[in-house]
């Protein structure tokens, strides 16, 4: 039942937005003059949070439709308002448990401002950020969506809700065992979502 209220309503705001003629365009999306890089709507340095969720958006649900990305991205809103988890996007998105890099292990009178900290892999809450892969999305329509998505959530509640209060997720091929103790709030997109009990 809850499904179908959340997709009866993404179907209202598909359709409304469509029919007002708005589109998500850089153009409309912001004023700021500061320059960015080609093809990002703005950078990691002038908007570090709606930053960090675009991150997100583009590497937890890239493929997926308007709904999954914007459910994805409201389970990370949801997490920072919540007190089980940190304050800021960027910290809920970045959460993890850290090893010391290789890199600077080596040098023991290395000071400590100087070593460098890396996410152990397979300890992240969202799989990508510890994956061993590049954290730099590659520029493209994909990423631009995820840029405008995040900034619309962070700064005019685009589509805050439409995940009813979910703070976890996995995708619909897997089944993990972490969601036996949730409580499941539905599908949407490419992607099930749970609350906690």
């Amino acid at each position: 039942m809850r499904s179908l209220i959340t997709f009866t309503i993404l179907a209202f705001v598909v359709v409304s937005t469509a029919q007002s003629g708005q589109h998500l365009q850089a153009s409309t999306l912001m004023n700021d003059k500061e320059s960015v890089s080609v093809g990002e709507l703005y950078s990691k340095d002038t908007h570090p949070q709606e930053y960090c969720l675009a991150q997100n958006i583009y590497y937890e649900s890239r493929g997926d439709n308007l709904a999954g990305k914007a459910a994805v991205s409201d389970v990370v809103m949801n997490r920072v308002k919540s007190t089980h988890y940190p304050n800021t996007i960027c910290e809920v998105v970045y959460q993890a448990r850290w090893k010391e890099s290789w890199k600077t292990k080596q040098y023991p009178d290395l000071p400590d401002d100087q070593r460098v900290m890396v996410p152990i892999r397979h300890q992240c809450q969202f799989s990508w950020f510890c994956d061993g892969k590049s954290d730099e999305p590659p520029i493209g329509d994909e990423w631009r969506q995820a840029q405008t998505i995040a900034y619309r959530m962070v700064n005019s509640d685009y589509l805050i809700g439409i995940a009813d209060g979910a703070t976890h997720y996995h995708a619909t091929y897997v089944n993990p065992k972490w969601n036996k103790d949730m409580l499941l709030i539905g599908r949407i997109g490419l992607h099930i979502f749970y609350v906690q009990r």
